[in-house]
């Protein structure tokens, strides 16, 4: 046996460790991978790995199921808001086609990935021109997953048209987007079409009840609460705001939840209600100012907030309506960058309008 130049004694390490040729050591190795463990996302660590995981649609898992089962898999476009359960459905139909080796059978390009007409015209028809060889009962056809095809460009939308055609024979094609008016009415008359909406708030409800019992976490009812209330149907967003939270503090309560995402608490957002609907212009543009300056609170989230609580209060439809618009025009003007200053003034000035416009309606 060869023996390295830094003779025997280099053989064995000092803590009984052996070293390796990329100068790690055999101990560490073991650590590092309960730590990498550890260190997983709650959000790929409980992604579902099965069709009877996905929390919920159950209407269009069990017709997927079905059709799988029957081997009459179409061409799918999946298309909905992020978090719903869309690249987990398509992934465990995957799982149940081809089994563990599933990575052989599947291309799946994302919108990190270049996929512009080159990609298209190389590397997916390629993929999709050869035929897998199956040693089950029947035979598997590959298949073809782009994620996120609402950035593909146009041109590579139009050339894939004719490889979709051309390779069904071999290849089922999965389209995962988020707005399906982006994909060219070609492509969509080719597939069979599946909208996942926003998840019910009972589904996230019990996915978090589940994930908070396999991690033995301390959550009271106002947590998850808040933890359902902000992430608006998005499993993705509640798995991460969940974890944060654990992250900041031992116990999750409500206001821990808020806290930790900058969100204006209930009170806050009831407050600040107050302060447009009964204060005069000065008085409301000061405390709105301080809480904001204070809590460290986004204008864009307490006008989203105000707006849902407009909702709840009576009031003539015709302010209803009028105050409504105004906010929708403040919250997009934010979105492009205008001065938080400039719209927090137009926001206690639609509310003095609206308070106008009922005093005058009451009399």
């Amino acid at each position: 046996m060869d023996i390295d130049g830094d003779g025997l004694a280099a053989a064995v390490r000092d803590d009984g460790s052996i070293p390796r040729r990329d100068g790690s050591k055999g101990k560490t190795l073991a650590v590092a991978d309960q730590t990498d463990a550890k260190a997983t996302p709650w959000v790929e660590k409980y992604r579902p790995r099965s069709l009877a995981d996905v929390a919920a649609h159950r209407d269009i898992v069990d017709t997927i199921d079905r059709l799988t089962n029957e081997n009459r898999l179409p061409h799918l476009l999946l298309y909905g808001p992020p978090g719903t359960g869309k690249t987990s459905t398509i992934l465990a139909v995957a799982r149940k086609l081809y089994g563990a080796q599933y990575h052989n059978m599947i291309l799946e390009l994302n919108a990190s990935d270049d996929r512009g007409i080159d990609v298209v015209r190389q590397q997916i028809q390629d993929f999709s021109s050869t035929q897998s060889f199956s040693f089950g009962g029947r035979s598997s056809v590959k298949l073809v997953l782009l994620d996120e095809a609402d950035a593909m460009t146009k041109d590579a939308q139009f050339a894939l048209r004719r490889v979709i055609e051309k390779y069904t024979k071999h290849t089922r094609f999965a389209l995962i987007c988020n707005h399906v008016n982006k994909i060219i009415p070609a492509l969509q008359s080719r597939c069979t079409r599946f909208r996942f909406a926003p998840l019910d708030h009972v589904h996230v409800t019990d996915r978090l009840r589940h994930v908070i019992k396999a991690e033995g976490l301390d959550v009271t009812e106002g947590g998850l609460e808040a933890l359902v209330h902000l992430s608006n149907g998005d499993m993705r967003k509640a798995l991460n705001i969940l974890q944060s939270t654990h992250m900041a503090s031992g116990q999750i309560t409500e206001e821990a939840v808020y806290l930790c995402t900058g969100n204006p608490l209930p009170q806050d957002v009831e407050q600040i209600a107050y302060w447009l609907l009964n204060e005069p212009f000065t008085t409301s543009f000061k405390r709105i100012s301080d809480i904001k300056t204070r809590k460290g609170l986004a204008l864009l989230d307490i006008i989203r907030e105000v707006t849902m609580f407009v909702f709840k209060i009576k009031m003539p439809s015709d302010v209803r309506v009028k105050l409504i618009n105004s906010l929708a025009d403040i919250e997009y003007r934010l979105a492009f960058g205008c001065n938080d200053k400039l719209q927090l003034g137009s926001l206690i000035a639609s509310f003095t309008h609206a308070r106008a416009a009922i005093v005058a309606a009451t009399k």
